[in-house]
């Protein structure tokens, strides 16, 4: 038995299974926030411009950081 291409392959194999992983929270992530903004875009038609700051104070206190007005004005800008 070769245990050094055993090891090797065995870490190619996770290698390859952390980028897949990766990718797919990736492309969750940009669908989400895609998403996020088209609906921040279109509360804002209704409610006007101060609800960013409004749904980042709710957000930031119910989910926690992360949610600030500039991230969710990055949000809306990206679904344009």
């Amino acid at each position: 038995m070769n245990y050094y291409n055993e090891i090797k392959n065995e870490l190619l194999n996770n290698e390859i299974n952390r980028r897949v992983k990766n990718y797919s929270i990736n492309k969750s992530d940009l669908n989400t926030y895609y998403n996020v903004g088209k609906m921040l875009s279109e509360a804002g038609k209704h409610y006007g411009e101060g609800i960013i700051k409004e749904y980042s104070k709710r957000l930031t206190s119910g989910l926690g950081k992360g949610y600030s007005k500039r991230n969710l004005w990055l949000m809306l800008l990206k679904s344009i």
